[in-house]
Formats: structure tokens, C-alpha cells, sequence
């Protein structure tokens, strides 16, 4: 779980283009590019986090640095979540295969089968 602290949004945009060292309007491109999600305060305010301060160094980093442009910014953020979550996937698997693998018995309860080519992957569940 994710430190309070971190993910709490307490910075105004003006706040975060200072820290940064960008202007507001690129926040507020970014935000619309869906590149940053800010919160937001009842009366709209766009509110940030350390978190999102780290998100938003990553994408200068990929276009100031890297000379990627926006489009290819958020491929490569969307490519990252998918990742992410295709690795939380295959640690679960892992798992659930050591169990299975200790105790020498697949449940019969559940099965989750996906065609692979020639090939059956089959991961049971309980």
C-alpha cells in the first residue's frame, strides 16, 4: 500500500509549474492529452500529488530528454500499465502454481483454459 503522504493531493497547479519549472498551460495540455489525472476540489481546483509530481517528472523526462512526442507518451504510459498489470498477473500464477505444486492435487473447482496456438494454457482457480 502507498504512503498517505504521497498520494494525497494538497499542491495547486501553480505550485507544481513552479516545482517543476513549466508553465500551467502544459499542465493543463497534458490533463487534456489524459497524460495526468489531477484531482479535484469541489469547486474544480486541480489539486496534485507527489505522486503525480513523479508521473509529470516522467513525462518531461520523455519529452524533453527523449524527444518523444505527446502521442508517443501516452502509448508508452498505457504500454506500462499493461505491463504492470500482465506482471501482477503472472505472479499470481506463479503462486497458485507453487501451491498446486506442493500439495500434488489440482483443484477441479475452477480452470481458466486459453487457447495458445496448438497449445492449451490452463490455470485452475478455487
Amino acid at each position: 500500500m502507498e504512503n498517505n503522504a504521497y498520494t494525497e493531493p494538497v499542491y495547486l497547479i501553480s505550485a507544481v509549474a513552479q516545482i517543476l519549472n513549466i508553465h500551467p498551460q502544459t499542465l493543463r495540455q497534458y490533463e487534456r492529452e489524459g497524460l495526468i489525472k489531477p484531482s479535484r476540489t469541489n469547486g474544480k481546483i486541480r489539486l496534485y500529488s507527489q505522486k503525480d509530481i513523479d508521473h509529470i517528472k516522467y513525462v518531461l523526462t520523455l519529452t524533453r530528454e527523449l524527444g518523444i512526442n505527446l502521442a508517443g507518451v501516452d502509448l508508452i504510459l498505457r504500454l506500462n500499465k499493461k505491463i504492470e498489470k500482465l506482471e501482477t498477473d503472472v505472479s499470481k500464477y506463479k503462486n497458485r502454481l507453487k501451491e498446486v505444486n506442493n500439495f500434488g492435487v489440482v483443484p477441479s473447482s475452477k480452470a481458466l483454459v486459453i487457447k495458445k496456438s496448438s497449445y492449451d494454457l490452463v490455470i485452475f482457480e478455487e
